[in-house]
């Protein structure tokens, strides 16, 4: 009786009207920190204004997360939201990829659409997930709804890495098409949203944002989340350092990321299935133990190891499954936990936080990591140079991260 109870708290339908969501929010993402500065420094802004300008944005982006979040509580639905994200997304994305031509012009462009991009992104991204922690009822059904999502998701992150190439052999004009797919694509899913039930509960009128950090269970779960991402984001940020040059295999990027992406989707009804077995917690563990011995057997790879690091991309990819499922579905499990309690807090103020820490785990890395290796010698594209210190960091300093999260995880299993 519990098995169909659950089965049927989330229909297959508002399964699928959910999760759609989920792949232009993914499409959007790739374009804004991998081909945007590209495309501007193509148009004639210089790299060090034009990185000092996204450092500054990015920085902004993140600290008003949690504003975000506590606004998207006190709006009429999740619809509501998710429907003001998206016409402000649209619309910068549409501005974003098709730029100015001056250059004066085209500074002022680049700072006001992006503006409006971060913006629709971060409120969109914060709603939805509130959203998605709201409509299951069951833990079980919770990791269902987390894993759909995050695998749709993914689906979008590919479809964003082939399709500017796909529409054009310029650059430029790749991107510019590819905005017009992604405002189709984003105008459809947010259709198949609208008839969703949509079971927000209004946060309280007062109390600061903050005091959602007086939830222990929460606090202990960001702390285990921030570490565990952090050693995530770091071989993120050297993946390419380490493939053009240790394996000196530029040729194969795009097989690996496909790889990559493509074991992260398809692993997630292995994930859903070993947290109905094992518990949530320990299907999180495994999953760190799945990257760490990957990232371990990397520290030894040298030029024209592809195969063998194909096999790495693989199993992180499928640990990448275990890190975008499972946490979310754990945090929903403790805003309902709370709401039971009648702690007044909206889902929302929970996932402004977390959006916060996902943006400063990438921040970190990147801030971390480069300056890191190239303080031990290593520069890029430069075989003289030390490659072990970007090994060491790209493989050795995240298995000891992920070790780190592995041990509170596991010490704090009970508490969350």
């Amino acid at each position: 009786m519990t098995r169909k109870r659950e089965a049927q708290d989330v229909s297959r339908s508002e399964l699928l009207r959910y999760s759609v969501f989920a792949a232009p929010l993914a499409m959007a993402a790739l374009p804004i920190y991998v081909h945007v500065p590209k495309l501007y420094a193509e148009f004639g802004l210089s790299l060090g204004l034009l990185g000092g300008l996204l450092l500054a944005l990015r920085s902004l982006d993140a600290l008003v997360d949690p504003w975000l979040g506590r606004w998207a509580d006190r709006m009429q639905s999740r619809f509501t939201a998710c429907l003001i994200a998206s016409i402000a997304l649209l619309v910068g994305m549409l501005a974003l990829l098709n730029p100015a031509a001056s250059p004066f012009a085209l500074w002022l462009w680049l700072t006001g659409s992006l503006l409006l991009v971060y913006f629709g992104f971060s409120l969109a991204t914060i709603a939805y997930g509130a959203w998605g922690s709201e409509l299951p009822k069951t833990p079980s059904s919770r990791t269902t709804v987390t894993a759909t999502r995050e695998a749709v998701g993914l689906s979008g992150v590919l479809l964003a890495a082939a399709l500017p190439s796909a529409l054009a052999a310029n650059n430029a004009d790749g991107l510019s098409r590819f905005a017009w797919v992604f405002a189709f694509a984003l105008v459809g899913a947010l259709a198949c949203l609208r008839p969703l039930r949509d079971e927000k509960i209004a946060a309280a009128p007062t109390g600061a944002l903050l005091s959602v950090l007086r939830d222990h269970r929460f606090a202990w779960l960001l702390v285990v989340f921030a570490i565990n991402g952090i050693a995530s984001a770091i071989p993120a940020t050297l993946l390419l350092f380490f493939i053009d040059d240790v394996l000196q295999a530029r040729d194969w990027e795009p097989v690996f990321l496909v790889a990559y992406f493509l074991a992260g989707a398809l692993a997630m009804p292995v994930w859903t299935a070993l947290a109905r077995r094992y518990g949530k917690q320990s299907a999180w563990a495994i999953g760190m133990l799945t990257a760490i011995v990957a990232f371990c057997s990397a520290a030894t790879f040298g030029a024209g190891d592809r195969i063998p690091f194909l096999v790495v991309c693989i199993a992180s990819g499928i640990a990448l499954g275990a890190d975008l499922a499972l946490p979310p579905s754990i945090l929903a499990d403790t805003i309902d936990a709370n709401k039971k309690q009648t702690v007044q807090h909206g889902a929302g103020s929970y996932f402004g936080l977390w959006a916060l820490v996902t943006k400063a785990n990438l921040a970190l890395a990147a801030g971390l990591a480069l300056p890191l290796v190239g303080a031990f010698g290593y520069r890029a594209a430069d075989p003289s140079s030390n490659l072990a210190a970007l090994t060491t960091a790209y493989a050795l300093i995240p298995c000891a991260l992920k070790l780190l999260a592995l041990a509170l995880l596991l010490r704090l299993r009970h508490r969350l």
